[in-house]
């Protein structure tokens, strides 16, 4: 169920709940004797994290639901096939509605990395899991051209994208949506959910559209902070006047014209 940290502190952390689950989502949301009620709750976790969070939002701040996995591969047919596969099947074992796609413009690839996912598929632990993910939820497309390979990424806009090609750096500047993205033959994801880049919360289910992997802005809050002068409030109480007269909030209206200055009324 992962861990769930809370923290109670101006400057750094100084405690540490370890609580995980939906019933963590709940303690950290309402507080109980023990656990103290927390503004924002941040963090991965399974189904029942996902759902919890969407439920205590607007009794906290989230930073996103997250889930099932996701992997897109884009792949210029030269990269081993079984590498792929278990590239593939490394999102595909988290979950049986996980999703992993291949896309490439290489057929003969693509039925070499459907072989190899025949035959490695025997060899793992959860192959029932990823064998059910695969069939229900996995692609394996063939695309015109990598140009096309990169519109079908950005549509698809995946959590976890795996740039395996000759010159990962030359595609970069085409893709617009993704959470992660992973350069090159050697920079497998599963380096990404263990131990590669500052945290693998990231947005799924094609949110990358609008969203940004979890950061430090996460754990920050602004205010706008509005400051007239004298002059100034007078110049533009006349523009506030005319637009809330024009939908009739006639308070509105009234409260920027007592700040407009005598000699500025008749302008």
């Amino acid at each position: 169920n992962g861990l769930v940290l809370a923290a109670a502190c101006i400057a750094g952390v100084d405690r540490v709940f370890t609580v995980g689950g939906a019933q963590a989502v709940a303690a950290l949301a309402y507080g109980t004797e023990s656990v103290p009620q927390v503004d924002k709750i941040v963090g991965p976790g399974n189904i029942y994290v996902a759902t919890a969070k969407r439920h205590v939002f607007g009794q906290v701040g989230i930073d996103m639901i997250a889930g099932p996995s996701e992997i897109l591969v884009v792949c210029d047919g030269q990269t081993d096939p079984d590498w792929i596969a278990m590239d593939l099947f490394s999102q595909a074992e988290h979950d049986e509605d996980a999703q992993a796609i291949l896309v490439s413009p290489d057929a003969a690839f693509l039925d070499r990395v459907a072989a190899s996912i025949d035959k490695l598929m025997p060899t793992m632990e959860r192959a029932d899991i990823i064998e059910k993910s695969i069939n229900g939820r996995g692609a394996l497309i063939q695309v015109r051209d990598m140009q096309q390979a990169m519109e079908v990424a950005n549509r698809i806009a995946p959590e976890h994208l795996e740039l395996s090609v000759a010159d990962p750096q030359a595609w970069l500047p085409h893709i617009r949506h993704a959470g992660a993205i992973f350069m090159g033959r050697h920079t497998s994801e599963a380096l990404g959910d263990y131990c590669a880049g500052p945290n693998h919360v990231l947005p799924t289910s094609g949110t990358a559209r609008f969203s940004s992997p979890l950061g430090v802005y996460d754990f920050q809050k602004r205010s706008s902070i509005i400051f007239c002068s004298e002059q100034g409030a007078s110049e533009l109480g006349h523009t506030a006047s005319v637009l809330a007269r024009g939908e009739s909030l006639t308070a509105h209206a009234r409260s920027a014209e007592y700040r407009i200055l005598t000699q500025d009324k008749g302008n």
